[in-house]
């Protein structure tokens, strides 16, 4: 081919042409020379159309005719060789097809080779320089070089291909002797090594020489011709010429053509040929088939070789047995792998693409996969028992049955293969069931002798190949993909529905149930663990690790981990080895640390949901379960603390201890995260124990040296000390997360550990940690709940001084950052985008965050006798790093250094007065900020300065986003009333000449516009249930009953005629009621000494400017409801001086750090001024009821005293009794709104608590309120929980509303109880009250012991 003709020249310089003329405009577009050559060397990668140019299908030609026989032959000798040692040692076959070409006898040297190409080369150039140059006008267009540099240019690109295929054969025969060294020591089959791998599939093999092939078109009286040829009765060779001629032909047109039927007939029955290169041929055809073929054509190549190995195994041929085990390097056996493997590899594929055809195709497929599966001897047979079914050859190459999850994987295979399941090959899965009951037998054997089980699993897992299996190796392979396809099957509720199943060799039938106490014991009989494979982070194929798998993927499907794993059966058999441990008797198990490790991650999964907590908690079976009963949490603290005093004998000294200890932790963890599993807890104190255990961990790390800079790892901490200050951590984590729930806070309190608590969390926000993935949520409601109270207040305070980057600073900085600047200079690529809604989306997740830590308790912690800095100067780049900053930078702008220092004014001054909005909600904070930095008379000011000016004086207030804020602000914080007593202004702006109908002040009073009409008081008539109500307070007598009897009547007035408890007839009602129980000693939960109140004590006593502020807000608000007269405050002022002094009574003197416990009570007394509205003013009648109130149980949840028990902690009772139970009936009751809480990372008991401390002043109406305090004081002080639930309930769809918009905490903090009677839900509560009220009042009465 050296020499060309003129017809040779004419076509290829068409053939070049039309490359050329196609890729004009890549090259007229390169700026030079060098980036067309780029263009053209690189064009197979970028020209979709390059394998279809004339020219390059000349070149494959050419090169086809050169190379092509030789290939070919090596390549059919390589895939019909039984065990060529040469193949192990390369990577594709295609390496060994061209090292074999390289050294085949027309190419007997690499110099011929090099010689060869070099001429190709030249004849390639001397082809590029006969062109004339008329076909290049579009190029010399472009570049002035003209055809000489274009040829020039092509020249270049043909001798770099050219010359890069001689240098890889050079570079090839250079390591040619290496790698035959290294080959020879191999073992032999290497093609079956990778049996369980879904790589090399056996498509490829065969597509690595589809471009050194050609098609063959042929008729259809050639296709005839080539059948008929092919028949078995055909001589060998006229088989073997036609078989060829076939896998030249194209696959598709094959499967079309009418004489495919008899075609499949002839092949599947040559599939049995001695001959193994004519039936490897078929099988290189079969897999040239499966793909470049579609699904509907390939179904019937599939199902064609299926029946065959189904015959195959059923003729009187096959006689392979288990107890002679498996040689694969043997001939036949290497053949029938070949056929299950191109099964296998087929099998993974097809469902990419069956969902494409109609489903009778698929169920071909799948059916005859399951035919062949379901193969077995007849009972009867001699060989049976030790027959090797197909099952075993597929187990061997699959393992882990991936092909059966892929299947399962679509509804639409799924249905099919469940379905064909359960009506046809239900064989198949009592197969399955029974290889691994024969299994745990074995195991359950070998772990009670000294032996231990043989860990194939281990021996698997090694990379070194094996060659022979034996029958045990095989039962375990085929054990192994047993187990994957059951714990595939049972994710899906029609796999479970299989069940139960009957085997042969047991009498009752095998349940679901059954089944997964047979997986829970596989992790316990397991052969054990080497102390290397428990740190390698390798493929394991032991059971354990299996069933760990199945476990965990059951876990997280609800449907089936209640089905599976949520039984007593299957609890009981995951405690087995836990209880065994507990009662001291003898347990075979191998490799305890590792099995008690693997259970506890079960459990703290089963935990992480909600069902999966009840079956822990209670039972199977939650309504019949007992307190006492010995249900899965009472075994699992128990051992939990048996742990953490060193109390197992079989774990002492263990390694792995901590790691044990640490994973159990973990699962009481998940359970007392959560109201309901910490109420089980308690009793065990294992928050003493945990407690107790880090202040050891504590001392220890003390004395681990401090790391040195610079120093290795190794010489600076050693292994022992990272183990120290590793498990401190633990036991730390473990403790913060006792503050998830508000008793849990109070329970840490109790260790000592709170400072250290809050360290450690705020250093992992810090540091940006991540939660386990068990756990639903983060630490935000953690923080809502620390916030809360003034212990943890006061540690998120002297957080700054103990962690590296205090929380509150680093939190404020980060806030700064995206209101006004940074404190370094940051290069900005782009300007920031102008904030649309008053608080930026970038500063939303802040100021959600602020609110829920400035809660009442906190600020007081936080600003208690703080002063404003009010600084002359300010400059732009000092940055607030605590509250008082903030408040001073944003929200009280009384001075133009303040606001010239700040780059977005308004932008963060809005920010600011937002957050005072949603602060003032609360009223004691309110008080506070009022009494310390004049909030109201600073707002006044600057709506007094926000005038427009004219000739005659000041003009009216500029509406603009500030003026409207203030004024929003303004009218807030000094009016009181629920939502039908007073009217807010919008702050927003209507369309419209007047956009703003609001009016401004700059001064008090208010206008009137926004005070609500008082209601009349309507005239009561005589009511017979309210006079007989009267009458049993009146002459209780000798009723033992008569408090019950009251109360029910006190239900039937409330639920006919509710208006007719106010004003002068509720004072009498609950006046007497509370002085009938008061006068009980069984109902005096408090003793109380004598008290004379007197006004001579009053003067001693001084009241505090907050209690100022409440008590006119209280006579301001008395007035508007027409409830009080002149000269009130002094009444008022002498109530709560007075009650004061008596409560003293029920206290002590403690000497605290907190601000809240340092002198008289923090708050205001809103209970008591309550009693004095509702006793119209009357100062001795309010305080001889508040006396008599005050020994009662009520008194502790209604009225904010602390008892004598509580009061060192600062936590009241409302938070860690009723809060924490509003929590737990919410998550029973409500899930949506329990849900939605935590979602906002908000906390529900900080919502109740700002409620029941202000007794929902602000929230509801005046009448409202008094049945509240009616309703509990009648009816008891479980019923505070069953109202806040109630709220809750109204509150239900806007909560779920606001939840979606981010904005939970605002909205619930600023907006009344719109619409909300408490006679609507009385019914409500009543049914509440019959589930809950024995844990409730228990808890309640048990309020002075819980911290002990």
């Amino acid at each position: 081919m050296s020499q060309f003709t003129n017809e040779d020249e004419a076509m290829i310089q068409s053939m070049l042409r039309q490359l050329l003329q196609s890729v004009k405009e890549k090259i007229t577009g390169a700026p030079s020379v060098e980036c067309a050559e780029e263009i053209l060397l690189h064009l197979e990668e970028t020209d979709e159309n390059f394998h279809n140019y004339e020219f390059v299908k000349y070149l494959r030609q050419y090169i086809n005719n050169t190379l092509g026989s030789v290939i070919e032959e090596e390549s059919e000798k390589c895939t019909s060789a039984q065990n060529q040692s040469e193949v192990s040692g390369y990577d594709t076959l295609v390496q060994h097809v061209t090292k074999k070409t390289r050294e085949s006898m027309q190419l007997t040297t690499e110099e011929e080779l090099k010689n060869k190409l070099t001429t190709i080369r030249t004849d390639l150039l001397s082809q590029a320089q006969i062109f004339p140059s008329n076909g290049f006008t579009f190029f010399l267009l472009k570049n002035l070089s003209g055809y000489r540099e274009m040829m020039h240019a092509l020249k270049n690109v043909m001798m770099v291909v050219v010359e890069s295929l001689i240098n890889k054969f050079e570079e090839d025969r250079m390591c040619n002797k290496e790698v035959d060294s290294k080959t020879k020591k191999k073992c032999q089959s290497d093609y079956y090594t990778d049996n369980c791998s879904d790589s090399d599939s056996s498509f490829n093999h065969v597509n690595a020489f589809s471009l050194s092939e050609s098609y063959t078109f042929m008729s259809q009286e050639q296709l005839q011709l080539l059948v008929e040829k092919l028949d078995p009765i055909q001589p060998k060779e006229v088989r073997q010429e036609a078989l060829q001629t076939l896998c030249l032909a194209p696959p598709t047109d094959v499967l079309n053509s009418e004489c495919w039927p008899n075609l499949r007939k002839h092949l599947t029955m040559s599939l049995s040929d001695p001959d193994a290169i004519f039936s490897e041929k078929i099988l290189r055809f079969y897999a040239k088939t499966f793909s470049s073929s579609p699904f509907n054509m390939t179904r019937e190549v599939y199902t064609s070789l299926a029946q065959h190995l189904e015959f195959y195994f059923l003729s009187g041929e096959y006689s392979l047995g288990l107890s002679s085990g498996l040689d694969v390097s043997n001939a036949d056996i290497n053949h029938i792998l070949k056929k299950v493997r191109l099964l296998n590899e087929y099998q993974k594929e097809a469902p990419s693409s069956w969902i494409r055809y109609p489903e009778k195709y698929m169920e071909e497929i799948v059916e005859s996969t399951l035919s062949l599966l379901s193969v077995k001897h007849d009972p009867n047979h001699p060989a049976s028992p030790d027959f090797l079914s197909p099952i075993y050859f597929l187990a061997l190459l699959d393992i882990k049955a991936i092909w059966f999850k892929k299947w399962m994987h679509a509804h639409y295979s799924r249905t099919v293969i469940l379905r064909l399941l359960e009506k046809k090959y239900k064989s198949l899965i009592n197969a399955a069931v029974q290889q691994c009951l024969d299994y745990f037998e074995f195991c359950k054997t070998a772990v009670s002798k000294t032996s231990r089980a043989n860990d194939f699993s281990q021996q698997h897992s090694n990379n070194e190949q094996k060659c022979f299996y034996t029958g045990s190796e095989l039962q375990y392979i085929y054990f192994v993909h047993s187990l994957c396809l059951l714990g595939r099957l049972l994710i899906y509720k029609q796999g479970r529905n299989l069940f139960p199943v009957q085997l042969k060799t047991k009498k009752d039938c095998i349940s679901l149930t059954d089944l997964l106490v047979l997986f829970t014991q596989l992790i316990y009989y397991s052969p054990s663990y080497s102390k290397a494979a428990l740190t390698a982070h390798t493929d394991n194929y032991s059971p354990a690790s299996l069933v760990m798998e199945i476990l965990q993927v059951f876990c997280d499907q609800t449907g089936c981990a209640a089905d599976c794993l949520y039984t007593d059966a299957v609890m009981d058999a995951l405690l087995d080895p836990l209880r065994s441990l507990l009662n001291g008797t003898e347990v075979y198990i191998n490799c305890l640390e590792t099995t008690l490790i693997d259970v506890a991650d079960i459990l703290a999964r089963i935990a992480a949901a909600e069902d999966g907590l009840s079956v822990l908690l209670y039972g199977g079976n939650k309504n019949s379960a007992k307190e006492n009963s010995s249900t899965a949490v009472h075994v699992i603290v128990q051992f939990t603390k048996k742990l953490l005093h060193d109390d197992i004998s079989l774990l002492s000294g263990s390694e792995l201890l901590q790691v044990v200890k640490g994973a159990f932790i973990f699962v009481c963890r998940q359970m007392y995260r959560t109201c309901e599993g910490l109420q089980m807890l308690i009793p065990y104190g294992l928050h003493e124990s945990i407690g107790e255990a880090w202040k050891k961990a504590n001392l220890l790390s003390e004395r681990v040296p401090t790391p040195v800079a610079g120093a290795g790892s190794t010489s600076s901490i050693s292994v022992d000390s990272k183990n120290v200050l590793l498990w401190e951590e633990t036991l730390l984590d473990a403790l913060v997360n006792f503050s998830a729930t508000p008793k849990g806070l109070f329970l840490l309190h109790s260790t000592g550990a709170m400072s250290d608590c809050v360290s450690f969390m705020f250093n992992s926000l810090s540091k940006n940690l991540q939660t386990n993935e068990c756990e639903e949520f983060g630490n935000e409601v953690i923080v809502a709940q620390m916030a809360t109270t003034p212990t943890a207040a006061l540690a998120l305070q002297s957080s700054e001084q103990i962690s590296i980057l205090g929380f509150i600073k680093a939190f404020v900085t980060e806030l700064w950052a995206l209101l006004e600047c940074g404190k370094d200079d940051v290069r900005i690529t782009q300007p920031k985008s102008t904030p649309v809604d008053p608080i930026d989306q970038s500063c939303q997740k802040f100021f959600l965050y602020l609110i829920n830590l400035l809660t009442y308790p906190a600020v007081f912690e936080l600003l208690s006798k703080q002063d404003i800095p009010n600084k002359p100067v300010y400059s732009h780049r000092e940055v607030p790093t605590d509250i008082i900053s903030i408040i001073d930078r944003i929200i009280i702008l009384n001075s133009e250094a303040k606001i010239h220092s700040l780059f977005n004014y308004e932008q963060s001054h809005v920010f600011g007065l937002r957050l005072l909005n949603v602060l003032c909600c609360e009223l004691n904070t309110l008080l506070l900020l009022e009494a310390q930095y004049k909030v109201s008379q600073v707002l006044l000011t600057a709506q007094e300065e926000n005038v427009t000016e004219t000739s005659e004086g000041p003009g009216d207030f500029i509406v603009d986003s500030l003026s409207v804020e203030r004024n929003h602000v303004l009218v807030r914080i000094n009016l009181i009333g629920g939502p039908q007593e007073r009217i807010l202004p919008l702050r927003g702006l209507d369309k419209g000449s007047d956009p703003y109908p609001w009016p401004m002040f700059s001064s008090f009073p208010l206008p009137k516009c926004y005070l609500a009409e008082v209601p009349r008081k309507t005239e009561f008539r005589q009511d017979k249930d309210l006079e007989k109500l009267l009458s049993i307070l009146k002459n209780p007598g000798e009723q033992t009953e008569w408090a019950e009897i009251c109360r029910r009547q006190f239900c039937k007035i409330m639920k006919a005629r509710p208006e007719i408890f106010s004003g002068t007839i509720l004072a009498e009602l609950i006046q007497k009621f509370v002085l009938h129980l008061s006068e009980s000693r069984s109902n005096c939960y408090f003793s109380m000494g004598s008290y004379e109140a007197t006004d001579a004590d009053v003067k001693k006593e001084s009241l505090s400017s907050v209690q100022q502020l409440g008590i006119e807000m209280t006579v301001r608000y008395g007035k508007y409801l027409n409830l009080l007269k002149e000269h009130a405050e002094n009444e008022l002022c002498f109530v709560l001086m007075n009650c004061e002094q008596f409560l003293k009574q029920q206290q002590r003197t403690v000497v605290s750090s907190l601000r809240c416990l340092q002198g008289r009570y923090a708050g205001y007394d809103w209970f008591a001024s309550s009693a004095f509205l509702i006793m119209s003013g009357d100062g001795k009648k309010t305080l001889t009821f508040l006396q008599q109130f005050s020994r009662l149980l009520v008194s502790a949840f209604l009225w904010m005293h602390l008892p004598i028990t509580t009061v060192e902690s600062g936590i009241h009772p409302v938070y860690f009794c009723s809060a924490h139970h509003i929590e737990m009936l919410l998550k029973a009751e409500l899930p949506l709104v329990f849900s939605a809480f935590h979602m906002s990372g908000f906390s529900p008991s900080q919502i109740c608590l700002q409620w029941i401390t202000q007794c929902f002043w602000n929230y509801m109406d005046w009448s409202e309120i008094c049945h509240y305090i009616a309703t509990c004081i009648f009816l008891g002080p479980d019923y505070q929980v069953y109202m806040c639930i109630s709220v809750f309930r109204h509150l239900q769809q806007d909560i779920l509303k606001h939840t979606e918009a981010q904005d939970l905490q605002v909205f619930l903090k600023e907006e009344a109880l719109h619409g909300f009677r408490v006679t609507d839900y009385l019914e409500y509560m009543e049914s509440l009250e019959v589930i809950y009220r024995p844990v409730l009042l228990k808890d309640m009465r048990n309020i002075t012991v819980q911290n002990r």
